[in-house]
């Protein structure tokens, strides 16, 4: 049994690479091999999100509180509220954050194959924020 205390672990501000906005990673688990499972706590302020990008064995967001936005290539931007549970298949290609006015938090499930838990595009840009909703 391995016990991380609350607060042991650093909050971490990724890179703007993979993000537009503000946004802060509250780690929960890697879990060691043969384990897979990697979970963060993500809290995007109104306007952040992540660039495009996949899972190579897919990924579950649960969120925890504000507004979420939420878009699969080739569908409109979805809505989801603190309660609600998204699957993205392996290899679907996505993108998740806050909305406009409203900050957001997610708990992000994946797993890593051969070490790699996502595979980063290009960034999302603002028509494509903005775009049709669901």
């Amino acid at each position: 049994m391995q016990i991380t205390r609350v607060g042991s672990q650093p909050s971490v501000t990724p890179s703007d690479e993979y993000f537009t906005g503000r946004v802060r990673m509250d780690p929960v688990i890697s879990a060691p091999d043969p384990a897979r499972l990697r979970a963060v706590v993500v809290t995007f302020e109104p306007g952040a999100r992540t660039a495009w990008h996949t899972h190579p064995l897919g990924q579950t967001l649960r969120i925890l509180s504000g507004l979420c936005l939420a878009q699969k290539e080739g569908e409109p931007v979805r809505e989801l509220r603190p309660g609600d549970t998204v699957w993205f298949d392996p290899g679907e290609k996505h993108w998740h954050g806050a909305a406009p006015d409203c900050a957001m938090s997610h708990l992000a499930l994946q797993e890593a194959l051969d070490g790699e838990a996502a595979d980063w595009m290009e960034k999302v840009s603002d028509a494509e924020y903005n775009g049709p909703r669901d």
